[in-house]
């Protein structure tokens, strides 16, 4: 049919890297554009390769699988019991609970605003697992640390630390992208939110279930460190997880094969840092002088360089950055209006869904009228109850779902869901009025809620992998993301906190007070999603007849050109 752009290739099953981009990457936005072969114009068979499916690269899925449930169940311990462990500390006073709660969760978030760029880009030069291995190694670390915490300075500076150190979420969506391509990457991102799900399980058990306020040792007498055990369970799967790394991630970077090796870049990684605190002039900067020099006097003179010098050279500078041949990218095509908009309402979504996370805990234990007075033990189950409910939905309807109606249909589904459960949540019952009554309303708006999340950021991840014009960009802009979507973290808790603050003063119904700000927040990132509309954001075989149509009317002059254009 005239305009109708002929089907993607995939990549051979023996390719030893999975690529999110089979071709070299478009220049102009929209989905890429492909010729098809000589000879072969209008084949019969464009339909089964259309339909081909890559398959799933299963042993690295399951090893960053287990990443991310290590670390979403080591995160999502925290929540059952932070409250009651802020209002426990000698510097909050009675009724601050709520503000403090948001200062704590806050400063882990602030922190990674401040270095996931950072890893994502350090990722795309030294690769991807001695990130995701040190990331690990330092927030095992701070877990040790946080449940020997007294003081309400001591917890906001470790989840400070926490944050610094921690940039794995970015840097595992990017090998997740990097490991496949677009005919099976539904299937694969579908699994990394189920992944978080579990962790929204087991995370909250852990945290409500292992709180000990007795002394084990001496059960007459109160327990110093009531919130240790859950932290030092946090700690020993972390320990795990690292061991698991160590021994089965394979590294994703496509320039891996350029890098020294693995033991070689961390201690180069620890010289430059080195170098970069000291006094003197470091050598990798002296390296990078010399070659602009040199480049120089070779256009001027046409002067080659002595080859021991230049590798006398190479070796004198720690061995991070490998020199690639690429196409080098400019900001205004990295940055174009859809992953703007991409970025700016994925940093909405996670304001959304981390206020939720933080005002909900919060909310349940605030005795009434403006709370529901429940206990971390409640708390905890709650959550893992919706978490549990929602893998279902996820595993079994979720993913059929999005096939039908596209990634970005999907997305915005998910945050007209967060608008609908941030406006329920404040007229959920009393127990006085029923406890049957009240976990009802409550189970139904959790799985709202957790629907929304799980499934937005399955979309979400999807759409900003896509939305990369070039695989070794990826690193960088997922760290953008996680950049954002850290903003909007370090926002949410302290700002729920210091509204619902306010709203136990406001008579009655004060609680309605955050959750119908964020409910109004939600919907102006609802609003945005609708001008998100490129073509090569959708995965591979899933068209939209809308778009089709105006493909259609644009005639067949505009595409054979298109195709000229690419055998160029």
């Amino acid at each position: 049919m005239p305009g109708r752009r002929p089907p993607i290739d995939t990549r051979k099953s023996s390719t030893l890297h999975y690529q999110t981009f089979p071709t070299a990457p478009p220049r102009s936005r929209g989905r890429p554009l492909f010729a098809p072969p000589d000879g072969d114009h209008g084949s019969g068979d464009e339909s089964d390769d259309h339909h081909h499916e890559s398959p799933l690269p299963t042993r690295q899925l399951v090893v960053l699988a287990v990443i991310a449930l290590a670390e979403q169940t080591a995160l999502n311990s925290i929540s059952p019991y932070l409250p009651e462990m802020t209002r426990h500390f000698p510097e909050v006073k009675e009724g601050q609970t709520g503000l403090y709660v948001g200062l704590i969760a806050s400063s882990f978030a602030l922190a990674q605003f401040t270095t996931n760029f950072f890893w994502g880009w350090l990722s795309d030069k030294i690769g991807r697992k001695p990130v995701i291995l040190l990331g690990t190694f330092l927030t095992m670390c701070c877990f040790l640390a946080f449940g020997f915490c007294r003081t309400l300075w001591q917890a906001v500076m470790v989840q400070a630390m926490m944050g610094l150190v921690n940039g794995n979420s970015g840097v595992v969506s990017t090998c997740l992208g990097e490991i496949t391509d677009r005919s099976n990457q539904s299937r694969a991102f579908t699994y990394l939110p189920v992944v978080y799900g579990i962790g929204g399980i087991t995370g909250p058990i852990v945290g409500g279930m292992l709180v000990f306020y007795k002394n084990p040792l001496n059960k007459s007498q109160p327990n110093p460190f009531p919130y240790l055990l859950p932290n030092l369970f946090s700690a020993v799967v972390l320990a795990v997880d690292l061991v698991v790394c160590m021994l089965f991630l394979e590294e994703s970077l496509d320039d891996a094969n350029n890098l020294p090796p693995l033991g070689k870049r961390i201690g180069s990684l620890f010289t430059w840092m080195w170098q970069f605190t000291s006094s003197s002039r470091p050598t990798y900067v002296r390296r990078l002088l010399g070659n602009h020099k040199n480049n120089d006097l070779r256009h001027m003179d046409g002067i080659e360089e002595d080859d021991n010098e230049d590798a006398a050279s190479e070796d004198s500078a720690p061995a991070l950055f490998p020199h690639t041949n690429g196409e080098v990218l400019t900001k205004k095509e990295i940055l174009n209006r859809d992953t703007v908009l991409l970025l700016v309402t994925y940093f909405i979504f996670q304001l959304a869904n981390i206020s939720y996370n933080s005002l909900y805990p919060i909310f349940a234990e605030e005795q009434p009228p403006t709370g529901r007075g429940l206990k971390p033990e409640a708390v905890g189950l709650s959550l893992s109850f919706a978490g549990a409910i929602t893998i279902v939905f996820q595993v079994g309807i979720f993913g059929k779902l999005r096939d039908k109606m596209g990634n970005k249909v999907a997305y915005r589904v998910s945050l007209a869901l967060f608008v609908a459960a941030f406006i329920l949540m404040p007229w959920v019952g009393y127990k006085k009025n029923g406890a049957g009554l009240l976990w009802f309303e409550l189970g139904v708006v959790l799985v709202i809620k957790t629907i929304a999340g799980v499934g937005g950021l399955t979309a979400a991840l999807l759409l900003i992998t896509n939305s990369a014009p070039n695989h070794n960009v990826l690193g960088t802009l997922n760290g953008l993301a996680q950049t954002l979507s850290a903003a909007g973290r370090a926002a949410g808790p302290f700002v729920s906190g210091s509204l619902f603050t306010a709203a136990t003063k406001i008579q009655p119904k004060g609680e309605a007070l955050p959750f119908g700000i964020f409910a109004g927040i939600s919907l102006l990132g609802f609003l945005m999603s609708f001008g998100i509309r490129g073509e090569g954001l959708e995965a591979e075989g899933w068209s939209d007849d809308s778009e089709e149509e105006d493909e259609d009317e644009e005639g067949g002059e505009s595409s054979s050109e298109q195709a000229g254009l690419i055998r160029k």
